[in-house]
């Protein structure tokens, strides 16, 4: 009998499983990351019950999670991102989606205020996601030099 935790990955797994995944090869990286972190975020809001979780196990593990962790690496590859940095980029991206979706389905306090619908909070998300991969291909190009080869850390940090 599988242990909880295995239970619970597959049922996280599963869930990614409706993400809508771009070709790792489409013409704009950049558009289709954003489309890729978009569709897990539509996909893990609208599965509320289960973004604690998501949260809890920081992501998800299995054939999905997996399957859309090396897309997601190969498009940042393709916007240039630095081969030893694209596992934290895309780390950051998994951190900000989940963060997002946990602020958006999060249960009212109780508050005199109605609290933010997903649909409100959705346009902000899709500006943030632009504002951290505009971020992320700037810091690839500042992390080479104009022949390609990366910059060293003394470099980065004048």
């Amino acid at each position: 009998m599988p242990s909880r935790t295995a239970l619970l990955d597959r049922l996280l797994d599963e869930l990614l499983a409706n993400v809508a995944a771009p070709p790792a090869d489409s013409e704009d990286p950049l558009a289709a990351a954003h489309a890729l972190m978009s569709s897990t975020y539509d996909v893990l809001t609208a599965a509320p019950d289960l973004v604690p979780l998501y949260l809890t196990r920081q992501g998800a593990r299995g054939p999905n999670a997996v399957r859309l962790g090396q897309t997601m690496d190969r498009l940042l590859e393709r916007a240039g991102v630095a081969s030893n940095a694209v596992a934290e980029a895309r780390r950051m991206l998994i951190v900000h989606t989940i963060g997002a979706a946990a602020f958006a389905t999060a249960p009212a306090m109780g508050d005199s205020e109605q609290p933010l619908t997903i649909a409100q909070i959705r346009p902000s998300f899709a500006r943030s996601l632009t504002w951290l991969l505009t971020g992320i291909a700037y810091g690839a190009q500042a992390a080479s030099t104009p022949d390609g080869h990366p910059r060293s850390d003394t470099e980065l940090h004048q």
